[in-house]
């Protein structure tokens, strides 16, 4: 497996696509080489703020090897929840920010190309060697290794708690699948979905494929902020916590950090978003399910 990369540097970096495309090697994808450090830094470009604190590469490096050590006897997936708060609240981007690709291109070719191939090292089918998708070191942001987590923390996170975020990492399709959605930018939307997750009502994976697919087609038709309109944005917080960057604590690793000050998701627009979801799901068809097995034979 690709080792630690050597010759990092004191702060994180940019790096395009065209440059990251030339480091994306088979052998990098199967685990077997190592990134260029050195040639890979030449071809990066400084970050476009001057807060040396969000550019600090060690806090992210520390992170990742931790979450190595910590899940290195579990299923890389289980990583997925407990990196996601703690990246979020390390990097401290705004969304203008994150939705750079350049940045996690180079925190998955720059910083830690070996956390990329240990999360996503996977078997190819008809007996191909084992190789990590090309997408997961530079792609879309539900795709790439550390975009789709930060992205997860930050449209599942409940104001300053980072709760929810867990809850959701733990169910695969709510970063597959429902991270594609525009209506997960609708907080109370988001929220919902986490609270059918955390109560039980939806399980499997297959049940969040299900669900994410019935709700995304129900927006067609039911305007959800409408219905539950979320409480109004305040940009204050948001910039308070990023600009207290400088003289905050490395997050902890036992217990969650905190996020922005911002108000909570109204709790009366979740509550209606639950009961209405909940009933699309209960009749959204579900593969493997009995009640939905039913209702395929009833149609044929």
């Amino acid at each position: 497996m690709t080792d630690k990369p050597n010759h990092l540097p004191e702060r994180l970096a940019l790096l395009a696509d065209l440059n990251a495309a030339q480091y994306l090697t088979d052998g990098l994808l199967a685990g077997k080489e190592d990134v260029p450090a050195i040639a890979l830094n030449k071809t990066t470009e400084p970050l476009p703020y001057d807060d040396e604190s969000r550019a600090e590469l060690e806090p992210v490096r520390a992170l990742v090897e931790d979450a190595m050590y910590q899940f290195r006897e579990d299923r890389p997936t289980a990583a997925d929840g407990w990196l996601a708060p703690r990246l979020h609240a390390t990097l401290r981007l705004t969304r203008r920010e994150a939705a750079d690709r350049r940045i996690w291109n180079y925190l998955a070719l720059g910083v830690a190309p070996d956390y990329v191939v240990w999360r996503h090292l996977v078997a190819k089918s008809e007996g191909g060697a084992p190789k990590v998708a090309a997408a997961r070191f530079r792609g879309p942001a539900y795709t790439q290794t550390f975009s789709r987590l930060w992205w997860a923390a930050e449209l599942y996170r409940d104001g300053p708690d980072y709760g929810p975020v867990v809850t959701a990492c733990g169910n695969q399709e709510m970063l597959n699948t429902a991270l594609r959605m525009d209506v997960i930018e609708h907080r109370p939307t988001a929220q919902a979905m986490v609270r059918l997750i955390g109560r039980g009502t939806v399980t499997s994976t297959r049940e969040a494929n299900a669900m994410a697919a019935a709700i995304n087609a129900s927006a067609a038709t039911l305007m959800y902020d409408v219905v539950a309109p979320d409480a109004e944005r305040d940009g204050g917080p948001l910039r308070e916590w990023i600009e207290a960057a400088e003289s905050a604590p490395a997050v902890p690793r036992r217990d969650l950090p905190i996020g922005p000050y911002e108000e909570k998701t109204p709790e009366r627009s979740v509550d209606v978003l639950v009961d209405h979801f909940a009933e699309l799901f209960a009749e959204a068809p579900v593969r493997g399910r009995p009640d939905a097995d039913e209702r395929d034979g009833a149609e044929t």
